[in-house]
């Protein structure tokens, strides 16, 4: 049997979706239930990554062929080009569910941090044409081929940066309350799937872990970019409260476990903002070439105490 809501195969007899959590009511076996919307291949699309620290990502694509990019990512585009806003994410899976369906789905994706509307990038010209994306900030941009991953990943709230139309770009519940609660990510994550590629942007250097079944690895909540959905995802307590306090590294940290893939950020967009703001602070044109010792010792209260929170 499939769920109506977002199309996942599900066990015989579900009365829940394990994927969006939808009430199934007793639907009928899969010979009877209906058939989910069919989602459309993938465009094939060639790509080149530009740049060190701070990345972005030329587009080839081919007569018809189409991407999808989340709001002020493009940078430029060659004249060829066609851009177009529309309602979704254009994978398909929103056909004939009406306009209230429509919103439902489209309200899920703002949840995740993506607007209501994304924009389409189509080669309406008879050559190959090319369009570049950049991050939004100091970081790498990882490609990644879903169809290596069993077409699904899940990935942070604000990871997404573009992909090759026909990929669904949707909500993944963390089910388990320590994780929601504790992760760093909410309750609420990307979950992209579909059997094209798509283009993550994260901070700092990215290193792509593969774990065993077993396997696991604990982080800074704010290190996790993306893993497949074989992995394991909660969060545990850290060490001692000694540690958890003074040492810096916050009261918990994510635990993962195999196996699966896992995707981890060196420099989380939350840390480097901290750092910005508390330098800020401190360095004014009002206090320019003058240290004041009262806000030395303030600033330095805050910042053990942020310790405690993990910052």
């Amino acid at each position: 049997m499939f769920c109506t809501n977002c199309g996942t195969q599900l066990p015989d007899g579900s009365k829940f979706c394990g994927s969006c959590g939808a009430a199934l009511g007793g639907a009928a076996p899969a010979a009877s239930a209906a058939a989910p919307a069919q989602r459309k291949p993938a465009d094939e699309i060639d790509y080149v990554i530009s740049g060190d620290d701070i990345q972005l990502v030329e587009i080839e694509l081919d007569p018809g062929e189409s991407v999808l990019a989340e709001a002020g990512a493009m940078s430029w585009m060659e004249a060829d080009i066609k851009m177009d806003t529309i309602f979704g994410d254009g994978s398909g899976q929103d056909a004939g569910k009406g306009l209230m369906g429509k919103l439902a789905s489209a309200g899920k994706r703002v949840l995740t941090g993506e607007s209501l509307f994304m924009t389409v990038f189509t080669n309406a010209g008879s050559g190959k044409t090319h369009v570049t994306f950049a991050a939004p900030y100091p970081g790498k941009i990882i490609p990644v081929d879903l169809k290596d991953y069993d077409q699904t990943l899940i990935c942070q709230k604000d990871a997404f940066l573009c992909a090759a139309k026909g990929v669904s770009i949707g909500i993944y519940l963390q089910k388990k309350i320590g994780a929601g609660f504790f992760g760093g990510e909410g309750f609420i994550m990307q979950k992209l799937d579909g059997d094209g590629m798509v283009f993550l942007h994260a901070g700092g250097v990215i290193v792509k872990r593969e774990l065993a079944a077993g396997e696991m690895l604990r982080m800074d909540t704010g290190c996790l970019v993306a893993m497949t959905s074989t992995i394991d995802y909660d969060v545990a307590f850290a060490s001692d409260l000694k540690s958890g306090i003074f040492g810096g590294e916050g009261l918990f940290l994510a635990t993962l476990k195999g196996p699966g893939q896992v995707w981890m950020q060196s420099l989380p967009f939350s840390r480097m903002a901290d750092r910005i703001i508390s330098a800020g602070r401190g360095h004014t044109e009002d206090n320019k070439g003058f240290n004041n010792p009262i806000n030395e010792v303030t600033g330095g209260l805050g910042g053990a105490l942020g310790g405690l929170f993990g910052r």
